[in-house]
């Protein structure tokens, strides 16, 4: 969570924050973070009037990183150990569960148990009982964090992280906070930050489990105009060979 005298940038898990934070911090005046993948409802007093800017992606691209980047890691978190039992399960059942979660009291109750209970600002900073309120929503994850993070309010101002580079700053005119000369040349020039290296989704996805991410994220399939990725011709249950991408 980025605070700024004219707006607030929250940041969305796997979803190229890391990339705007920097950027902001750099070459926003006054910018500072005040937290890690913190939600909209924990704001200060005083920005809570402010826009609030952010970022989003394909959600069959979000499931692929997010995969990607748990796997490699050496000590993945505690949602992906839940439910991936451990690694042991590839990437069409562990994405699957994590689609599904909603519906599957005792999986859920599992999750909730090896999550914190209340926020770390490190890593995916999701409390226990915050996921809880998934239950019964009926909600992918991908939609389900974007609306723990920015609430269900329709006042946002989001950028693609397909085109952030000149999504954001369209977006941030549109807010009426336009950005200054050098954050628009640090958007153009700059690296990906805390970027995951995964082949295209269409490898990863069969039909059935790209239907169930079109069914269950479909607020945001149709809000932000994703279409999704074509299934490839090999078992869904293999799970990607990834590995991370240095910063």
């Amino acid at each position: 969570m980025i605070v700024t005298a004219r707006f607030a940038f929250l940041h969305l898990h796997k979803s190229g924050g890391s990339f705007v934070n920097e950027g902001l911090l750099r070459h926003e005046p006054g910018a500072r973070q005040i937290g890690y993948h913190l939600p909209r409802s924990l704001l200060p007093a005083a920005h809570r009037a402010l826009p609030v800017l952010g970022l989003v992606r394909s959600p069959w691209a979000y499931y692929v990183s997010w995969y990607a980047f748990q796997s490699a890691r050496e000590r993945p978190n505690a949602l992906f150990r839940v439910l991936s039992e451990d690694g042991t399960a590839g990437f069409a059942p562990t994405i699957r569960r994590l689609l599904t979660l909603a519906d599957d009291d005792a999986l859920l109750d599992r999750a909730i148990a090896a999550l914190p209970a209340q926020y770390t600002n490190r890593g995916l900073n999701l409390p226990g009982p915050a996921l809880a309120a998934i239950r019964g929503s009926g909600l992918g994850f991908y939609s389900f964090l974007f609306r723990h993070l920015f609430g269900e309010a329709g006042d946002l101002h989001i950028a693609r992280l397909e085109e952030v580079r000149t999504e954001l700053p369209a977006v941030m005119a549109a807010a009426g906070v336009p950005a200054g000369a050098p954050l628009l040349a640090w958007l153009q020039a700059a690296a990906p930050r805390n970027a995951s290296a995964h082949d295209e989704p269409d490898s990863h996805y069969d039909a059935p489990l790209a239907a169930l991410v079109a069914a269950r994220d479909t607020s945001l399939v149709k809000r932000y105009g994703y279409a999704p990725p074509s299934p490839a011709a090999r078992p869904a249950a293999q799970a990607p060979q990834d590995a991370p991408r240095p910063a």
